[in-house]
């Protein structure tokens, strides 16, 4: 059986047309008959190529405003029908329905529509009814049938039918049909989340992946499923790897805490920062976020909340690291940062990042809302006899949000805006505060005046304790333990000042 066919006639209706005139004039060279509607039709009838308009075919008008175009048996039929079935063949004659071998589609912009902010009424009317009908009924009959469902795949099916002379092959058909189901279903997911208000569902569509060179070790096959240059501009270095993903990934989401604030620098590793500062120049912060472990920055991941400088870049370049990220940049800061061939230099663009956390687990799929809370001053609750200065105040948000940022179980220690130690993903609290004070001391920090954080409730007083020997008087923590008052009552015997947010910022 020959499963090779030449394409003898098509219909075309697309949204858009670029790329579709070398597809046309091809289409015309080899004697295909084209159908067409609406604004395809008069961009074929410019171009000079005879079209058939499909009202010719159906002996019905567009109607419904545009809405009714295509929905009609002797189109489907001309899709839809078996070469290879005796009763379609005598169906086909006894109707008088057309052949149709090749389907044109591309859908309606329903998700460019959203994202633009416009109407209900306009997204409405994005939804695509005509072109995703065609799209399902020339897929499912790849056999005989070659559908182009979208603009992305205009170059290859071009490509396809000069090489083969205006045919095409049953593996290329069935390729075909397998990108032209991917778009449907993606649109489909699409117009079901911009519905969707329950939480009971679930479903993610995203059809720009790109594989990795490998996964989290070599062993493992790693992709990426999203729109990474919509968020950033990458102007040097080598490609991403999975891991590097990751840290970005925590960076970004970090640094977001300070957006608008004074100039900040991080340094992360392995998903948690391992310094931070706030100064009154960016210099000074990335200076003061190095000292916090200037050991553990070493291959790090670099990101700042303002433009880096010259100055900046230039301490930046004495350290190996493996990304750089800012909103902006100096001229001569990007020529410095671009001396290390491999460094990653990206520009973060503000986009709206989703809202949903999603990851497998056990045989299926955790789905969260994102932790948006930010704790504020509004959020502090005094619960002991002693407050907190203006200083520790600053000094315990900007410890807070390092925490809620930082692996859990977690204890994060700060001091004048800047991150003096943590310890991270601990499986006691003692541990963890136990870990950060040690790393403090062996960074040479000195912790009298130290504030204090925890990602969660202490339930009993030794964290406060430890911490208290250690020369911390202020601490932050959600509360919320049955023996909260045991390390309330230790506070105010030992001239401390605790608060409480009410939120807790475990990270698992």
């Amino acid at each position: 059986m020959n499963t090779t066919k030449m394409i003898k006639s098509a219909l075309i209706s697309v949204f858009d047309k670029n790329g579709l005139e070398p597809i046309v004039k091809e289409l015309h060279k080899n004697e295909v008959v084209i159908y067409s509607t609406g604004g395809t039709e008069t961009f074929i009838k410019k171009l000079g190529i005879p079209v058939v308009p499909v009202e010719d075919v159906t002996s019905y008008p567009s109607i419904l405003g545009g809405r009714v175009k295509t929905l009609h048996p002797k189109v489907f039929g001309g899709i839809l029908n078996r070469q290879d079935n005796p009763q379609d063949v005598e169906q086909m004659t006894e109707f008088d329905i057309p052949q149709i071998d090749l389907v044109i589609v591309d859908l309606y912009p329903f998700e460019k529509t959203v994202a633009s902010g416009a109407s209900e009424a306009d997204i409405i009317e994005k939804i695509d009814i005509g072109g995703i009908s065609l799209i399902r009924a020339a897929a499912k009959n790849f056999k005989d049938t070659v559908i182009v469902a979208s603009v992305n795949e205009y170059d290859t099916f071009l490509d396809m039918i000069q090489e083969n002379q205006g045919a095409t092959t049953i593996e290329q058909r069935r390729y075909l049909a397998t990108k032209a189901f991917n778009t449907s279903s993606h649109y489909d997911s699409a117009i079901f989340n911009y519905f969707n208000e329950e939480e009971t569902t679930l479903k993610i569509s995203v059809d720009n992946g790109i594989a990795l060179r490998y996964g989290e070790n070599p062993h493992q096959k790693g992709q990426f499923f999203g729109d990474f240059d919509a968020l950033f501009k990458k102007l040097n270095g080598k490609e991403l790897s999975y891991n590097n993903l990751l840290d970005v990934d925590a960076a970004v989401s970090l640094m977001n805490e300070f957006k608008g604030e004074k100039p900040t620098f991080a340094i992360l590793k392995h998903n948690n920062a391992c310094g931070v500062a706030q100064r009154e120049s960016m210099k000074e912060a990335y200076l003061d976020a190095l000292a916090g472990d200037p050991t553990s920055a070493f291959g790090g991941v670099l990101i700042a909340n303002g433009k880096i400088d010259l100055q900046t870049a230039e301490e930046i370049n004495k350290l190996f690291c493996e990304v750089v990220i800012a909103p902006s940049y100096d001229r001569e800061a990007i020529e410095v940062l671009k001396e290390k061939k491999n460094r990653i230099i990206l520009v973060i663009n503000e986009i709206n990042m989703p809202q949903k956390q999603v990851r497998t687990c056990l045989n299926g799929i955790l789905v969260q809302d994102k932790d948006n809370i930010t704790d504020t001053k509004e959020h502090l609750t005094n619960v002991t006899i002693l407050n907190p200065s203006n200083e520790e105040i600053d000094d315990l948000l900007f410890a807070s949000k390092i925490c809620k940022h930082t692996k859990s179980n977690t204890i994060v220690l700060a001091k004048n805006k800047q991150l003096c130690a943590s310890g991270t993903g601990q499986t006691s609290r003692v541990d963890a505060l136990r870990q950060a004070i040690e790393k403090a001391n062996s960074f040479n920090f000195a912790l009298d005046g130290a504030v204090m954080a925890s990602d969660a409730f202490f339930p009993f007083p030794d964290c406060v304790e430890i911490a208290d020997n250690a020369g911390i008087k202020s601490v932050i923590q959600p509360g919320g333990s049955i023996k909260d008052e045991l390390s309330i009552n230790y506070c105010n015997e030992n001239n401390m000042a605790m608060v409480f947010t009410g939120t807790r910022h475990f990270k698992h």
